[in-house]
């Protein structure tokens, strides 16, 4: 088995490019190095620059190679369909010109990959996790969504080469089971493969081995995050929103969690999965001063169970 481990952004609180509070991008890139990582994520779209030569330089300086890009926007709205597909254009263009991660004997797809993530909107963000309460798409409006995904993944893959992932995320339109099953149905895997997130199963309410099983052939990539138990029956009881949950913790470094990693391992040489994978940890990012911490212990935990 062949896994190289990466780290994403968010372990920093980077998931809206707007928040004044976030870390600089550059100390993001010295403390991911520190930590031990080869390979990191883009992070949401303008957070790091899209000049080539500076991003280049600095993943230089810390022996570093993006893997990713994220598209994480309302995939929903039509309105919006313009500034995905210039979001699109912007990222392929610069991970592309970037130095790529060799790619194992029986990985799918060579890095960088564009992960595809549906979110921004408040109505299912407040009750992520909630199958049974969470408002749904009409049919007009996920035939919308679907088409604007096909869209993204057109450009990505046939005019950069980069291959699109879609990452059902908790809080999107694309999370519950029913609704990944249908994504899989309506988007073939000529067309976009998937990004399963362990932490987002398991908040939503499935659990991650299954899936990962039942998904291996179309299965592209991984996130890996784990769940604090007691926090997330807490935040289950209330009318939350997926990030403020995060930033009580709800998310908490690997091996300190609910999910079974050496249980994962196990069935990673069963399926022989192998590539990337990639380690994630929503927090606030007024709280990224323990980032350094979590993401050491995450890596530190991962190679000690086999990894």
């Amino acid at each position: 088995m062949s896994i190289k481990i990466g780290i994403g952004p968010c372990c920093w609180g980077v998931d809206d490019p707007k928040n004044p509070h976030l870390p600089n991008w550059r100390l993001v890139l010295k403390e991911a190095a520190e930590a031990g990582y080869k390979g990191i994520e883009l992070g949401p779209y303008g957070y790091l620059p899209l000049d080539i030569s500076v991003v280049k330089e600095e993943l230089k300086k810390n022996d570093l190679t993006v893997i990713v890009g994220t598209i994480f926007d309302d995939l929903v709205s039509p309105e919006n369909k313009d500034n995905l597909l210039k979001m699109t254009e912007d990222i392929c263009k610069l991970i592309r010109a970037l130095p790529r991660a060799s790619k194992a004997e029986n990985q799918h797809f060579q890095t960088p990959y564009l992960t595809i993530m549906d979110f921004g909107h408040k109505e299912r963000s407040m009750l992520a996790g909630h199958y049974d309460r969470a408002p749904r798409l009409s049919k007009d409006r996920w035939n919308g969504m679907i088409e604007n995904i096909k869209e993204i993944s057109k450009i990505a893959w046939e005019k950069y080469g980069v291959r699109p992932v879609i990452h059902p995320h908790a809080g999107g339109y694309i999370e519950f089971e029913d609704e990944i099953k249908q994504v899989l149905e309506d988007i073939p895997y000529g067309v976009a493969g998937l990004c399963l997130d362990t932490g987002h199963l398991y908040y939503s309410g499935m659990d991650p081995v299954s899936w990962i099983r039942d998904n291996a052939e179309r299965l592209d990539y991984i996130h890996f995050k784990d769940i604090d138990k007691d926090i997330y029956n807490k935040v289950m009881a209330m009318e939350i929103d997926f990030f403020d949950a995060c930033a009580k913790g709800v998310m908490c470094p690997i091996g300190k969690g609910i999910i079974n990693y050496s249980g994962i391992n196990a069935l990673l040489k069963e399926i022989n999965y192998q590539g990337w994978i990639t380690i994630e940890q929503e927090r606030d990012p007024r709280n990224s001063g323990t980032s350094l911490q979590d993401v050491s212990q995450s890596h530190k935990y991962l190679k000690s169970v086999g990894y």
